[in-house]
């Protein structure tokens, strides 16, 4: 057993060196930061969207980004997991169809200059790249959260941060060590931490 839990830790940081090596995946990080500023200093909104573990991943990043990060004398960012009202998720998914329970909050909600994170390992999540589409007619930038192939999203990502893997617990980790560094450092511009 020690054998099989050390083997997952070293798959986990394979997967980190694999993108600590990849120039092109650090500058998408930096990209993203840079927009996710912009957004917010322009009064604009972030919204995430994604199912089961990246669900729970989206709703973990909008608090991040809503509640205190570090800096716990900060306002709120506005920020929001699309998943959040089960009554309206299971009205939707019940009355048209599951494929459509983003897209149709897309097209309700978000205006143009908002920013929608879709997080799938797979790259192939139907109510995400639904989403995705509605939001480039709406023209609402996409950030895709994927798995190394990027699956349908790789097409209707404006920003595409692939994780260099195809394993989902290593991708669904690396995915959340990039939210906490855009978080971290979105809110370090924003909010500076006073020096000493």
């Amino acid at each position: 057993m020690t054998d099989l839990v050390k083997n997952k830790i070293v798959e986990s940081i394979q997967v980190k060196q694999a993108l600590l090596a990849d120039d092109r995946l650090i500058n998408v990080i930096e990209e993203i930061v840079t927009l996710v500023i912009i957004a917010f200093q322009s009064g604009k909104r972030i919204y995430f969207c994604g199912n089961g573990g990246s669900a729970a991943d989206a709703q973990h990043l909008a608090a991040e980004f809503s509640g205190p990060f570090y800096n716990r004398e900060r306002r709120a960012l506005p920020a929001e997991a699309l998943h959040c009202n089960s009554s309206y998720m299971t009205a939707v998914a019940n009355d048209f169809d599951f494929t459509t329970v983003y897209a149709r909050l897309v097209n309700g909600i978000m205006e143009p200059g908002d920013i929608l994170f879709g997080l799938s390992t797979s790259g192939n999540s139907g109510n995400v790249v639904k989403a995705f589409e509605t939001a480039r007619i709406k023209g609402i930038l996409t950030i895709g959260m994927t798995g190394e192939s990027g699956g349908k999203m790789k097409e209707v990502s404006d920003y595409l941060f692939n994780v260099p893997s195809t394993n989902t617990p290593r991708i669904q980790e690396v995915h959340m060590l990039a939210g906490h560094i855009i978080c971290e450092m979105v809110e370090n511009s924003l909010f500076p931490p006073e020096l000493d």
